[in-house]
């Protein structure tokens, strides 16, 4: 199964944080994906910071296009703000939509997106 790294596996993959560890084997196996949401989350700021080879290793993975359902995603914020869910951004229940409709699991460090997973058919890791 296909993997979607979320933005927080990888700004902790980048400051070399232990958590983030999977990501090398995802990389090897061809099993991460990305998105144009998730890359227009990391790359202006390596972009400022001047880290071009990091930019690189993020272009060079295919995205996956996305196709936001608006009606699903107004589904989705339902269940979360019925379930206690408060905080969980639009950009979010887009990732977390794409991951469930395109049958990929999604690697986060986001607390959020587990709680989701107890709600919604969202497999994370």
């Amino acid at each position: 199964m296909s993997v979607l790294v979320d933005s927080s596996v990888w700004i902790a993959y980048f400051r070399g944080d232990e958590t983030a560890s999977e990501v090398d084997r995802l990389i090897e196996e061809n099993l991460l994906v990305t998105n144009n949401l998730i890359l227009a989350e990391l790359i202006p700021s390596l972009e400022v910071r001047g880290e071009i080879h990091l930019i690189d290793l993020l272009k060079n993975i295919e995205p996956i296009p996305l196709e936001i359902d608006w009606n699903h995603l107004i589904e989705l914020q339902v269940k979360c703000l019925q379930n206690g869910l408060n905080r969980v951004g639009i950009p979010d229940l887009i990732i977390a939509q794409q991951a469930m409709r395109v049958g990929l699991e999604l690697c986060t460090l986001d607390k959020h997106f587990h709680l989701m997973s107890e709600i919604v058919e969202l497999e994370v890791f």
